[in-house]
């Protein structure tokens, strides 16, 4: 796949893909997706928020994609609850799998209800 033609279509990016407010882009190749993690000022221009945003390839022109915003008061509980997650994974559902190119979260310990967690 062309990393161009993901964007070929896309007025709003530069000519390396990145999107013109993007202040650092991080692009993770996954078969016939791939993700996106993007770095992007607010309006005020004083702060900054992630994307995270999946790209399926539909056919050889069109791109299916997903987008999540997250915000630095949110970081914490994302990281928290993904890391959680993915050793659940492991632990529970596929002890037995070689996950590759993740740390090792078999001594992590999660607390479900942190206090940092009221909303």
């Amino acid at each position: 796949m062309d990393y161009d033609s993901e964007y070929r279509d896309q007025p709003d990016r530069r000519p390396d893909g990145r999107s013109r407010d993007e202040v650092w882009s991080k692009r993770v190749p996954a078969g016939k997706r791939t993700y996106f993690f993007d770095v992007k000022p607010t309006r005020s221009g004083e702060d900054f928020f992630i994307t995270i945003t999946e790209s399926k390839r539909v056919d050889d022109t069109h791109y299916d994609k997903h987008k999540i915003f997250l915000y630095k008061e949110d970081f914490g509980k994302f990281v928290a609850a993904m890391l959680e997650t993915v050793a659940f994974i492991q632990e529970e559902c596929l002890p037995d799998y070689e996950f590759r190119g993740l740390p090792d979260l078999s001594g992590l310990e999660f607390d479900p209800y942190p206090d940092d967690y009221d909303d």
